[in-house]
């Protein structure tokens, strides 16, 4: 299980690779809000989303004599482009099982940092046994997108640093909104605030029709979706919330929150205005929740954390369109 020791352990290794994303603040969007709001731009982090953070983690913990077989992971693109830069900076090898539906700039992204990209179908076939099969096949080491300590450990950090930079703004107190998938950014977040700021309480966010984290945590065990596909969140899309982050989302995380994808191009829009930063519709579920379901929140400060920005440039387009301000 990871632990704050991880966490911090996992900084160690990331410092001078990972990029310290800021904490940006606008009044327009306090405003519309009608509390104070803090964003954490992960969209700014190498290959535009925290999954970097996982992956360098997770590859810089391995043992020395298994690295040169490589790595696979397998990812809709925020944590296929991660592992391929950090598998890069390492000298080695990676091979990705990616969905054919997946933007096609994370497909082309990830081959481009040097990793090998195997597509399938997410409505008809398993990546987690393709997957599986590739890494007995090859020998490789699979890098999981969440269930996995180191990678959890490594997407902890980003809680490390929203508590010093929260600190430096004088908030102490504040509920945390994450967007979620499986649960590695949120739970890893929940467990550093947990030790390094107590007076904060992270909160899931998720598209209408993929709430399996807040049925999940309403019930008490883990829910799954009725489906995979259909949602321009696919960033966040899993079946269910994962065996290893479960149990940390459940005693760490508030009642989850469930956003419109129109909230989440909303949200878009508006980081584009008011902070000038590209955010992605699953990345910026959160933002989403700040902005426009600010009756299920509490405090008069929230932060959100924009988890990436690597967005198809007619999606994008479609957002500033609909909804600029």
């Amino acid at each position: 299980m990871t632990s704050i020791a991880m966490i911090e352990a996992a900084a160690d290794r990331l410092r001078g690779h990972a990029r310290r994303t800021p904490l940006l603040t606008s009044p327009f969007l306090d405003e519309l809000a009608g509390r104070r709001v803090l964003v954490k731009a992960e969209c700014l982090q190498h290959t535009g989303s925290f999954k970097f953070r996982g992956a360098w983690s997770a590859i810089s913990a391995l043992p020395p004599e298994t690295r040169p077989r490589g790595v696979i992971a397998f990812s809709s693109g925020n944590h296929a482009q991660g592992v391929a830069m950090a598998a890069h900076l390492h000298g080695v090898p990676a091979v990705i099982v990616m969905p054919s539906d997946a933007p096609r700039i994370k497909i082309d992204n990830t081959r481009e940092l040097g990793a090998e990209v195997v597509l399938y179908d997410r409505a008809t076939e398993s990546r987690e046994e393709i997957g599986a099969a590739l890494a007995e096949e090859r020998g490789l080491t699979l890098i999981k997108p969440y269930d996995d300590p180191q990678v959890i450990a490594g997407q902890g950090t980003t809680g490390l640093e929203i508590a010093e930079q929260a600190a430096e703004l004088g908030v102490a107190q504040a509920q945390v909104l994450v967007p979620c998938g499986g649960g590695g950014l949120t739970s890893g977040i929940a467990l550093a605030l947990e030790a390094r700021a107590p007076g904060m309480r992270v909160r899931p966010v998720e598209p209408e029709g993929f709430d399996d984290t807040a049925r999940s945590l309403a019930s008490g065990r883990i829910q799954h979706n009725d489906r995979l596909i259909g949602s321009i969140c696919d960033a966040i899309i899993t079946p269910a919330p994962g065996q290893v982050t479960f149990p940390i989302l459940k005693r760490l995380c508030g009642p989850g929150l469930v956003v419109s994808e129109d909230d989440a191009l909303h949200s878009i829009a508006q980081a584009f205005a008011r902070l000038k930063v590209v955010a992605e519709p699953g990345g910026a579920v959160a933002l989403a929740a700040a902005l426009f379901h600010a009756d299920q929140i509490e405090g008069e400060a929230v932060i959100a954390v924009i988890s990436g920005g690597n967005v198809d440039t007619p999606l994008y387009r479609k957002a500033l369109e609909r909804f600029a301000p």
